[in-house]
């Protein structure tokens, strides 16, 4: 008898196994529709070509400037912000592998008592206290016969993805942050370099003033006037000085030092990097793949979808297997606690059980609803961030030719103004020209100096949101590079048994 009942349950939890897997509800996720533009509108051919895979990657090497290159390596290895960005996908793993476990007896329990008891008194009670123990083992699986666990996996594993995408989001975006800082840091050093230098013409302008002031020469009126372009010229120097110390404190941050250290990475002078080659720019079909940021929206995107499959599967019954098997012993009368292990001690119970939540008001229809409202939204914000990428990549391209025909422009008239500025000096030593000419020149010189300078940053700046704007700058194999400094893999591996998860190449079921 005993052997028939354990066939048919047996044969019962065949049939169930046999069905787990064969129905997945909810929608199957697809790439949405987006819209991408089939070329780019700016037909400057000279300063655009194809990308190669160095010019995408390493992008930052056209500008041929070890520092720059020094302070991108140190950026990669010691930023926080990216480290962090590394560790959500650490959790993210370890979120896949928690959803794995699923697909398997998600109740597996030891249990054991020991309990002394007190009854009532009786006629009838022979001892009113005893002891009771009991060892048992149960054993819970419930059947993934509608896909909820497979869903949940999918799921997890989209966000696994869409983690990965943003952290080579952060390191495109940081890449270029780092450099923009340190374009803005060489320009403010060349402006500064050039109003010192205005401020010394100047200031021998003045002299020359002075002395024929003292010989009659000239009115007061000169002087004074020669003083305020001096004055003025030197009160703009402490303000660009304090933002070249407060962009170097930007930068400190980013490669992840303190800002007492960050002098002994810069040279002291060098000039505003330049661009030494043509600027590489991908076709509009290659965006969608090349920007981190469409990746992570499209994986944000499938882990909602299979969410609504989740959520479907509760309107429906669901199917499980039960076993509990035990032991169990009282001392009451002739008995003893010693029999537990006896035979006759032991007892279990084992089956298929199904539950189905009915009545429930629409709660769980209307759980679908919103899954799939969800769905619908990260649909759009996907949209949304290829039409972004698109005007990102446009805008970039026109600011930087632009930058380039303004610097073409200002170089001409730095030329211009310089050679003004000998010529009305010369004459009026002659006594041909009144001191207003000079002033005139000069104050044109020193604003011309300092457009062209920022002029040369502008180009520079926008070369870098150019490549950011393309998602140009990452590399990373997130199955083979380390995420994290072996510093850090160290301390949290002393706080708690990580296994070899924190190192290239774990698995998230590791």
């Amino acid at each position: 008898m005993r052997r028939t009942i354990l066939m048919s349950v047996f044969l019962g939890a065949a049939a169930l196994f046999s069905l787990n897997g064969c129905t997945m509800l909810g929608p199957d996720f697809k790439t949405p529709a987006a819209k991408t533009p089939t070329a780019w509108s700016e037909p400057d051919t000279e300063l655009f070509q194809k990308p190669t895979a160095a010019d995408t990657l390493g992008w930052w090497s056209t500008f041929n400037d070890p520092t720059l290159d020094q302070l991108i390596d140190l950026f990669s290895r010691q930023n926080l912000t990216l480290q962090t960005a590394a560790l959500r996908i650490i959790e993210a793993r370890a979120q896949l592998a928690i959803a794995q476990g699923f697909l398997y007896p998600q109740s597996q329990q030891a249990t054991g008592d020991l309990f002394t008891i007190g009854t009532e008194q009786t006629a009838t009670t022979q001892d009113r206290n005893f002891n009771s123990a009991s060892l048992g083992f149960d054993v819970g699986w419930e059947m993934d016969f509608w896909g909820k666990y497979r869903r949940l996996i999918e799921s997890a594993d989209a966000n696994l993805l869409a983690k990965m995408a943003d952290y080579d989001n952060l390191l495109v975006s940081l890449t270029a942050e780092t450099a923009r800082t340190y374009v803005a840091i060489r320009t403010l050093q060349e402006r500064t370099d050039l109003a010192q230098q205005n401020a010394e013409l100047q200031q021998n302008s003045l002299e020359l003033v002075e002395l024929q002031f003292e010989a009659g020469v000239v009115t007061e009126l000169d002087v004074l006037q020669a003083k305020t372009l001096l004055y003025s010229t030197q009160a703009a120097i402490p303000s660009l000085e304090a933002a070249i110390e407060s962009a170097k404190y930007g930068l400190a941050v980013l490669v992840g030092v303190l800002p007492e250290n960050i002098d002994a990475l810069l040279d002291p002078m060098r000039p505003i990097p330049e661009v030494s080659s043509q600027i590489a720019v991908p076709m509009p079909a290659d965006l969608l793949r090349r920007r981190p940021d469409v990746r992570s929206a499209e994986m944000a995107a499938a882990a909602q979808s299979a969410q609504i499959g989740v959520a479907e599967t509760e309107l429906y019954p669901s199917f499980s297997l039960f076993g509990s098997i035990g032991l169990g012993a009282t001392d009451i009368g002739d008995a003893s606690l010693g029999d537990i292990f006896d035979s006759d001690a032991f007892s279990y119970t084992f089956g298929p059980t199904f539950s189905w939540n009915l009545f429930n008001y629409g709660r769980l229809k209307n759980e679908v609803l919103v899954q799939d409202a969800r769905f619908q939204q990260t649909i759009l914000t996907y949209q949304n961030t290829v039409l972004n990428a698109a005007r990102e990549v446009e805008e970039a391209m026109k600011n930087l030719i632009g930058s380039y025909r303004q610097a073409e422009y200002l170089e001409a008239t730095v030329s211009t103004s310089q050679r003004s500025t000998d010529l009305s000096m010369l004459q009026y030593r002659e006594g041909l020209v009144d001191y207003q000419r000079v002033l005139d020149s000069i104050r044109s010189l020193t604003l011309r100096q300092d457009q062209y300078a920022t002029a040369k940053g502008d180009i520079a700046t926008n070369t870098i949101a150019l490549y950011k704007a393309f998602g140009g700058g990452w590399a990373t194999d997130h199955d083979t590079d380390p995420l994290l400094p072996e510093l850090v893999i160290r301390e949290m591996e002393e706080r708690t048994d990580w296994g070899s998860r924190l190192h290239p190449g774990a698995e998230a079921n590791d």
